[in-house]
């Protein structure tokens, strides 16, 4: 069994920023792509950032030149750090591993960004 455990999620307001982490654990040989993808009241899940073994990244055209994506390859880690939040960035934040064996999904993390 494969374990992804999130954390990082919380109330911030308009313009601040937060840091969502995602571990994980169990039965992993090899991790290709991880990634965060979100979901709003009434919306479809979509995707947020991904990035591949190698380092390379891809955005929603929503979050590019404010969230970063990051993972750590030995921990099987990864980051997402969120900077300038706007109201429409509130939604339950996923965590997404691609492996060998098949995809995997976080329980999810709440994020609202209100005044």
């Amino acid at each position: 069994q494969v374990q992804l455990v999130e954390s990082g999620g919380g109330l911030v307001q308009p313009g601040g920023s937060l840091r969502l982490s995602c571990a994980a654990s169990g039965r992993i040989f090899s991790i290709n792509a991880m990634g965060w993808y979100r979901q709003a009241p009434g919306k479809r899940r979509e995707l947020v950032a991904t990035i591949t073994s190698s380092g390379s990244t891809d955005y929603a055209d929503s979050v590019k030149g404010r969230f970063t994506i990051s993972r750590d390859n030995v921990k099987n880690t990864v980051d997402l750090q969120m900077n300038s939040l706007k109201p429409e960035d509130t939604a339950v934040y996923y965590c997404n591993i691609d492996t060998h064996f098949g995809d995997y999904w976080g329980q999810g993390t709440q994020v609202t960004v209100s005044s």
